[in-house]
Parts: C-alpha cells; sequence; structure tokens
C-alpha cells in the first residue's frame, strides 16, 4: 500500500539521513519515478523533505521531525531488533513486512536506547545461512503470490484451493479449511482439514493457491502447538518409519540429527559417546544417513541395519583389496 510505502520513506530517510532517488528505490523495491512521486507527496503533505542539489545530493529530512515509542525498555528494544535481524524472508513471505516493522521500530525508539540497541543488536547473528562447515542451509521456497493467498485465507477463515503436489503423485487441485501454518528449520507448512480430515501440506509443494470467498470449517480459537506435536506423533507412528539405536561421535551428533526424522533418547555413554535413539524414514534411509558418518557412528540395533551396514562394508573392502591384488600385477 502507497501510506505504508510512505511512512517507510520517511523512516530511512530519519534513520540514514540523506539518500538518493536510487537507494529508496531499491530499498522500497520501486522505480525511481516512484520515489520522486512520493517525495512529492509528502511534501504537499508538509513533511519537511528537501532535496541537495550536486555530487553527494539526495533527499533529506529536517532535523528533529519523529515520533517516539517511550514504552520499551533497553532490553525490549534489544529483542525486537534481534528478532528482525534473522531470516525474515522466510517468514511466511511477511519479509519486507518485517523489514518496514524493524525501521519503524528503530525509528521510534527513545534518543537514550535508540544507539545503543542497534549497535548491540548488529552482536547477534540469528540463523545465518551456512554453519562453521559451510554447509550452506536448504530452505523452502514459496512464490510470493501463492504465500499471499494462503496466508490470506488463513487470516481470514475462507476456504483455500491449491495445486499441490504431494511426493510420487502428480499434481492435483484441492480444496482444504486452513488451521494455520507452522515452520520448523526453515520449512513451512499448512495445517487444515480437508472433508474434515486433518491434512498437513508442505508449502514448498503448493504450486498455486487461491483464496475462496467461502468461510471455512474450523473453530474459532486454535492451539496449533498442541495439532503440531499431535501430528507429527501420527507421523512418526505411521508409514515405513524404522527406529535406530546408534552410538555417535559428539562432533557428528548434529549431522545424525540433521538427516533423521525425532530423537526419541539420549544419553551420554562410558566412553565419552553420545547413545541414541532416532527415527529415521525407512530402512534403506537410516542405513544410507549411518553410512555417512563412517566410524563415527555405530548402529547397535536393529541387527538387520548392522548386516546391512557390515555387508556394505564388506563389499568395499572386496572391491579394493581385489583392485590392489590387479595393480600388483
Amino acid at each position: 500500500m502507497r501510506a505504508d510505502r510512505l511512512v517507510s520513506l520517511v523512516l530511512l530517510l530519519r534513520q540514514r539521513g540523506r539518500l538518493t532517488a536510487d537507494t529508496l528505490a531499491r530499498e522500497l523495491e520501486v522505480s525511481t519515478r516512484t520515489v520522486l512521486r512520493d517525495i512529492e507527496a509528502l511534501s504537499a503533505a508538509g513533511v519537511p523533505v528537501y532535496a541537495e542539489r550536486g555530487r553527494y545530493g539526495g533527499f533529506a529530512l529536517s532535523p528533529g521531525f519523529r515520533t517516539e515509542l517511550t514504552g520499551l525498555n533497553h532490553d525490549e528494544a534489544l529483542a525486537l531488533l534481534t528478532a528482525g535481524s534473522g531470516r525474515g524472508e522466510q517468514v511466511f513471505g511477511l519479509g519486507s513486512a518485517l523489514a518496514s516493522a524493524m525501521r519503524k521500530v528503530a525509528d521510534a525508539l527513545p534518543e537514550s536506547h535508540r544507539g545503543t540497541a542497534s549497535d548491540a543488536a548488529q552482536r547477534f547473528l540469528v540463523e545465518p545461512e551456512t554453519d562453521l562447515l559451510s554447509r550452506r542451509l536448504v530452505t523452502d521456497e514459496v512464490p510470493d503470490t501463492t504465500m499471499t493467498e494462503v496466508r490470506r485465507a488463513v487470516l481470514a477463515g475462507h476456504k483455500l484451493r491449491i495445486h499441490y503436489a504431494a511426493t510420487g503423485h502428480a499434481p492435483q487441485w484441492r480444496t482444504v479449511d486452513p488451521i494455520g501454518l507452522v515452520t520448523v528449520r526453515d520449512r513451512g507448512y499448512l495445517l487444515a482439514t480437508r472433508s474434515g480430515t486433518d491434512r498437513t501440506y508442505r508449502l514448498s509443494r503448493v504450486l498455486a493457491a487461491e483464496e475462496l470467498p467461502e468461510a471455512a470449517q474450523r473453530p474459532n480459537r486454535v492451539d496449533l502447538d498442541r495439532i503440531w506435536r499431535e501430528r507429527s506423533a501420527r507421523f512418526l507412528a505411521g508409514g515405513d518409519h524404522v527406529t535406530v539405536l546408534v552410538r555417535v561421535s559428539p562432533a557428528r551428533r548434529e549431522e545424525l540429527l540433521g538427516t533423521a526424522l525425532a530423537v526419541r533418547a539420549e544419553e551420554p555413554d562410558a566412553d565419552g559417546w553420545l547413545r541414541l535413539e532416532v527415527t529415521f524414514q525407512d530402512s534403506r534411509h537410516a542405513e544410507w544417513a549411518l553410512w555417512q558418518l563412517s566410524t563415527d557412528a555405530e548402529a547397535l540395533a536393529p541387527q538387520s541395519l548392522r548386516a546391512s551396514l557390515r555387508d556394505r562394508a564388506t563389499a568395499i573392502a572386496t572391491r579394493y583389496r581385489d583392485s590392489d591384488s590387479s595393480l600388483r600385477l
């Protein structure tokens, strides 16, 4: 909306001082022509914005033009700015709104809190794109138009029509009653019902979406945390999932957990390793995950998994032993 953009323009000038039209256009994700029109509108409305000519020119506001949000103390302001410094673009398509909100919070802070809170927030990094091993985090991507339709239907309480690509099936259109949105490890999910039956849809598999005018069939109040726990428990109890007892070096713990569906138990082992009970999608998934950890992990149960890993290791050893013999010949 234009009103929100005008507010964001004013806040950018308040926080950064003089800015060129090109810089403002990049920040607001609009054209330079739009920025110039907005500047004219602000001036006509009495906002003290003026242009400075020359090589280092741009637009600026007269000093002292601000409002203050006096109800926040330093730690409250720091909490908001730190939360806003994370990967907001992953929050159900609300990245632009989050950036705009953080500008408003920073601008409205009392002078005594503004500088110290902003400086302190720079000392915190929330969920970077890579870990210490330079592994890039894999995140789901959902087109903005699709995410907007889903979000609107959830908030308005309307039925939602989605073009969904379930694993192993051709994409199909289906109409659902949306309940809420959940994000877990940068993966987004839509909790809904379809013909009265619980359904959980991964947002990255929603190819298109359309909010419908009909009211969704859902309760007025909802406990998403409880619903998510119940659906997670049903998911882990169904299908071909396999539970594995494994010993793992502490240095490889996170790598193991990154491939598992769930951790059911964990305790230290006598030799400094960790003993975990974890769930995998199926036996092949479990074998693949533990093979990646080489000698830094040992499957203790089930016996069938130990046998599969032993047979694979034996085949590899035989292959390279035969290769060495042929080289000597």
